[in-house]
């Protein structure tokens, strides 16, 4: 059976690999012309650590994964920790650490694996059709290709998606702008096995451990759609933010490199049911647009393409089965992790001022029970916990 995958994004990547698991002959087709994700890294959670494990990936992910030990919370003004404690009990409920991971390496890591030279980039997908007996994608520069079935992994702003349901949808904002990049680990800004998160004003700072003694840093700046931001500002920008924040924040800000610190305003997706139209399906971001604010969105496309390889396995010789399984057994849990992510994003970013000024109230008195009931709850329900 022949699979075209539209994207080489996470989702595409690890469902490329799922797919040849399975003997399946997989064509991957990307329309940059070189491997540049974008962000900076990703909180890979155990259930996307146990999808990368399935797919045969264990020790390499180790190795790329920064180690968090513990995780805090520190009140942004004053610097105070309001709650620090082990991320041990998580590990033992669910039986895999979790690892925070430079994005380009994930991505790469996942490019080898499937073999990169046989990824065909520089094709821009215009258009999608379903047959009777093939799917067929038609590419910018004229050329087309067909396989049994077309998997769209084509991102937040999905043509597969618009063919599959069809029409357009429109992303929502989420009402704040992530900058993201990379430093060197800094005991001023904060321990190199700790998830430090800053937090006060519905803002957010955070810094998390990945490989080579680097921190993963992200601002959240809660500020209306489109304002108009030149790239390599970002310093300029978060000092006046973030003014009389604590001494690690300022810190922080001084050891990011302007030039490679990206901004990206958030948005999401309404849920929705229908993710297959024949034999074309979409995946990913193109299923499950969400706010990054439980770190589930790269895990939620992990788990898509490990349903993929499952629904496929348990019916070999029906494609229509098969995508349909694949549909059933996905979109109730994607569209909640969706949903979650938008609630928790919420309360983080001071939709209600007084909801937010609870919950700073209550990290004060928290020994790490909730958030990591929490943090269970997004994990487990995936097709490998």
């Amino acid at each position: 059976m022949k699979a075209v995958i539209i994207g080489a994004g996470m989702g595409g990547m690890s469902a490329a690999i799922a797919l040849k698991q399975l003997g399946f002959d997989v064509e991957v087709y990307e329309q940059v012309t070189e491997n540049k994700p974008v962000g900076a890294a990703i909180s890979v959670w155990s259930n996307g650590v146990k999808c990368l494990n399935h797919l045969g990936l264990e020790k390499e992910t180790a190795e790329l994964g920064g180690i968090v030990d513990t995780m805090s919370y520190v009140d942004g003004h004053t610097g105070e920790t309001m709650c620090r404690f082990s991320m041990q009990p998580l590990i033992d409920e669910v039986g895999q650490r979790p690892y925070p991971i430079a994005r380009a390496e994930l991505q790469l890591m996942l490019m080898n694996a499937y073999g990169f030279d046989d990824i065909n980039f520089g094709m821009k997908m215009v258009s999608v059709e379903d047959g009777a007996d093939v799917a067929t994608v038609h590419f910018a520069d004229g050329t087309s290709v067909s396989g049994d079935i077309v998997i769209g992994a084509d991102g937040a702003k999905s043509l597969t998606r618009e063919y599959v349901l069809g029409g357009p949808v429109t992303r929502r904002y989420a009402g704040y702008v992530n900058f993201n990049g990379l430093v060197s680990t800094d005991p001023a800004i904060g321990p190199s096995t700790e998830w430090t998160t800053y937090v006060g004003d519905g803002k957010r700072v955070s810094v998390m451990p990945v490989a080579g003694d680097r921190f993963y840093f992200f601002f959240d700046v809660p500020m209306p759609e489109g304002q108009p931001f030149e790239r390599g500002t970002a310093r300029e920008v978060l000092t006046q933010e973030f003014d009389g924040w604590a001494a690690g924040v300022q810190t922080l800000i001084e050891k990011l490199d302007p030039a490679t610190t990206n901004r990206v305003e958030i948005l999401d997706l309404d849920p929705f049911d229908t993710w297959v139209k024949g034999r074309v399906a979409v995946l990913g971001d193109a299923a499950h647009n969400t706010t990054p604010d439980i770190g589930q969105g790269g895990c939620s496309a992990m788990e898509d393409a490990i349903a993929l390889q499952f629904a496929f396995r348990d019916n070999p010789d029906d494609v229509y089965a098969a995508l349909d399984a694949y549909q059933s057994a996905r979109t109730e849990r994607a569209g909640d992790l969706v949903l979650r992510a938008r609630k928790r994003c919420d309360v983080t970013h001071a939709k209600d001022p007084e909801k937010t000024a609870e919950w700073y109230s209550e990290l004060r008195d928290e020994d790490g029970t909730n958030i990591i009931r929490g943090i269970v709850g997004n994990i487990v329900g995936g097709p490998v916990t």
